[in-house]
């Protein structure tokens, strides 16, 4: 269930939006209604109603004009979920659980203002089971948190991905891609790029436990809960080291490939905070 007193998600897409619909977004097109624009000649836009008497008055070659002002029109909010069995770790927090709470957050925000939102599951394949089409029914939030309360993360992988990008083609929409992006390069570059028309948001899922967090010394037990196994590793200090900076050295690759195709990635990890969120999206 959603708590209603917290804070929303602040989002604005990059750019201007097509369409003609009334929503929240900065739009392409100019109208009657909306935030101040310029002032263009009568012949371009012919509605007395919106004569700028000031301007029409100072032109010397006795033109008449009229005020134009910005239209402000919706946009589609996606949520593209990873749910490979990766996504099932639980270090300092439940990893599907924080999926869920920032999908149905997005949901209530998005719906809040009269944008639709959208999700799409997946692992080796699209997941039929975690499908909403978009809608800005303002009971959408609910469906979100029991769709995924009921999702399994079992998957080898999330090739599913690139077959989901199709589902999202036509206009521009807003796309959070939430995922431990533990994936081959190769995939990540291919999804980052199919989407990289949409004002794309990759959301990576972290957790201490898998780096800073590991002791200097000790036994570990690791999992690779994608079928690899389990193994039984003597941490130690320069394996630590070694392992820390590998990690630094993905994060890194994902940088740089989320910000050659959308946005840098946001880091959610221990909790949802959703003015965390929204900053990292307003400054990005």
């Amino acid at each position: 269930m959603m708590d209603p007193s917290q804070p929303d998600i602040v989002y604005r897409p990059r750019g201007r939006l097509p369409g003609t619909r009334p929503g929240a977004h900065r739009g392409r097109e100019a109208g009657g209604l909306g935030t101040f624009r310029d002032q263009v000649p009568f012949l371009r836009m012919p509605d007395a109603r919106r004569i700028d008497v000031r301007a029409t008055l100072r032109d010397p070659f006795e033109g008449t004009f009229v005020r134009r002002f910005e239209a402000r029109t919706p946009v589609e909010v996606w949520a593209l979920l990873d749910l490979s069995a990766s996504m099932r770790f639980t270090g300092e927090a439940d990893r599907m659980a924080l999926a869920s709470a920032f999908c149905a957050g997005l949901a209530a925000s998005a719906t809040r203002i009269g944008d639709a939102f959208g999700l799409i599951g997946c692992d080796e394949g699209v997941r039929e089971d975690v499908f909403l089409a978009p809608s800005r029914a303002p009971t959408r939030a609910a469906e979100v948190a029991l769709r995924l309360a009921a999702a399994a993360c079992s998957g080898r992988g999330a090739g599913g991905m690139v077959a989901a990008t199709r589902r999202l083609a036509g206009r521009p929409k807003i796309v959070f891609l939430l995922s431990d992006f533990r994936w081959p390069e190769v995939l990540i570059a291919e999804v980052f790029a199919a989407l990289s028309l949409h004002d794309l948001v990759p959301v990576l899922l972290g957790d201490a436990a898998e780096a800073e967090g590991l002791p200097n010394w000790g036994l570990l037990e690791l999992d690779d809960l994608e079928g690899g196994g389990r193994r039984l590793v003597l941490m130690r200090p320069a394996l630590r080291r070694r392992w820390i900076a590998r990690e630094a050295e993905r994060l890194a690759t994902l940088r740089h490939l989320a910000t050659a195709h959308g946005r840098p990635p946001f880091r959610l990890a221990g909790r949802f905070d959703p003015d965390a969120v929204s900053r990292h999206f307003l400054g990005a």
